[in-house]
């Protein structure tokens, strides 16, 4: 064979390995969640059943906990959205001799990791009592995620034309309703970017409830997942796998509901014309 078929050959199996790498572990969540006898291999079930979610699906073990993640995660979500837009917006129009060493001290910022800074906000939660508290929770996850959000924002609203503002000012709008009326319909499908990305960062995120929420009944589903992993190393697999199964849903269902917008691109066709 010539050297570029034994090239593409070689790429096409490593893609192929890399595709199975990843593929693996959900052929074997799927098929261990429907499995009564489920265990660390992957194998057919000799007879598919739907007791694993039937013993997930009551408010102790997945409704309660699935509440408070979409609570937790949602409202910090919605901060970390509307305060990266109020950040970003100047950052993009106001050029300045400093705006590029803020935005390398934002970037910066998040590649500290979360443990080396969990033991002075745990002390300071616990001085100003906002320790066990779902909202105190919820400031703190906005906050871990804002530097990134912020610099994701920034880029996508350079693509935003200037000219639709100057227009806009020019009929007596201000700041603000130029942001929020021109600006962010316009880009979309970035704010949808931002938006997902955040949500999944913070929907998988372990650590920060696990050290800041205390009471059981506030516990969201990326804590209440390790009641599946019992004393002596044992594990229930077939109702782990379902459980994670119905964690993984509210991420797929928020992708589809807005993969349509992500696809379309920005809606500035003829907006500059004339």
């Amino acid at each position: 064979m010539r050297r570029a078929t034994r090239a593409r050959l070689a790429a096409d199996g490593a893609l192929l390995g890399t595709g199975a790498a990843f593929a693996l572990p959900l052929v074997w969540l799927v098929l261990s969640s429907v499995d009564a006898e489920a265990d660390l291999r992957v194998r057919t079930p000799s007879s598919f059943t739907a007791d694993n979610f039937d013993a997930v699906l009551t408010d102790e073990i997945t409704f309660t906990p699935m509440l408070n993640s979409l609570l937790l995660c949602g409202g910090a979500t919605l901060l970390t959205v509307v305060c990266a837009a109020l950040a970003a917006y100047p950052l993009s129009r106001h050029r300045s001799r400093f705006s590029r060493p803020y935005l390398l001290t934002i970037l910066f910022t998040t590649c500290l990791p979360i443990t080396a800074v969990m033991v002075p906000v745990y002390g300071l939660f616990v001085q100003v009592n906002l320790i066990d508290t779902m909202y105190g929770t919820g400031l703190f996850l906005a906050t871990s995620q804002l530097p990134f959000s912020i610099w994701l924002m920034k880029n996508f609203m350079d693509g935003v034309p200037v000219v639709l503002e100057e227009a806009a000012w020019t009929d007596g709008a201000s700041y603000l309703q130029t942001l929020t009326r021109v600006v962010l319909p316009l880009m979309g499908p970035g704010l949808a970017v931002v938006t997902i990305y955040t949500f999944i960062q913070l929907w998988g995120n372990f650590f920060v409830p696990f050290m800041l929420i205390l009471s059981p009944e506030q516990m969201p589903a990326s804590v209440s997942i390790f009641t599946f992993f019992g004393n002596y190393g044992s594990v229930i697999y077939g109702q782990l796998a379902a459980f994670s199964i119905l964690y993984s849903a509210p991420v797929l269902v928020l992708y589809v509901l807005i993969a349509r917008r992500l696809g379309g691109g920005f809606a500035l066709g003829g907006a500059v014309k004339g």
